[in-house]
């Protein structure tokens, strides 16, 4: 049997990315490298970086400083950047996220995954995740970087409507397993290089003991 090849990946956004909203924790990168085990060929160490409240502008800045000392190691490093749910909080005009995130993308020397924002907040912040998406999809279709769409997708699920954290904004548990559903299966194990797992992923609770 191969040795697995050591991929460490850094992913980059905000409060999204952090998983804040999530009781067990895990956020939907979590759950993502949960469903990535060794038995895919990886052996995957998956860099959570997100800073709640954080626009895209913010977050490349610190893309290079954040990733050296996780990089200073393994076989194959990667980044994925999944920022945007603050930029449109903020009302930060979407041609300056834009170009923020294609800063991003040339700063960079590695693999580089984007994950879109998904649909939250009212009429109008929504409205503007979508045009915020919409253009994100364009500019990556135009560096040929592999771009995860989960507003369209997402938009069209009763069941994200009410996945909802305690803040109104943030998803719950149901709704990160969505996030980590869309980005499974929109390119993950190809952006990879492997095939996704055949069986489901071993239950490392710790059992209960019998009387």
């Amino acid at each position: 049997m191969a040795v697995p090849r050591d991929v460490r990946v850094c992913v980059f956004g905000d409060s999204f990315v952090a998983g804040v909203g999530d009781p067990k924790a895990l956020g939907w990168v979590g759950r993502v490298a949960a469903r990535t085990p060794p038995s895919t060929g990886v052996a995957l160490t998956a860099y959570p970086l997100g800073v709640r409240g954080e626009a895209t502008e913010e977050v490349v800045v610190r893309m290079p400083l954040e990733c050296a000392p996780r990089f200073a190691r393994g076989d194959e490093h990667r980044v994925v950047l999944a920022p945007g749910v603050a930029d449109a909080y903020r009302g930060v005009p979407v041609a300056r996220s834009v170009a923020a995130l294609e800063f991003g993308l040339s700063s960079v020397s590695v693999p580089v995954l984007v994950v879109g924002p998904p649909p939250v907040g009212d009429e109008a912040m929504v409205a503007r995740i979508g045009d915020l998406d919409a253009a994100w999809a364009d500019l990556c279709a135009r560096c040929s970087i592999p771009y995860v769409a989960t507003f369209g997708p997402l938009s069209a699920k009763a069941s994200w409507q009410h996945a909802r954290s305690d803040d109104g904004v943030h998803p719950d548990q149901t709704g990160y397993g969505l996030l980590a559903y869309l980005v499974l299966n929109g390119g993950w194990y190809s952006w990879l290089g492997v095939e996704p797992p055949r069986t489901p992923v071993k239950d490392r609770r710790v059992p209960r003991a019998t009387s």
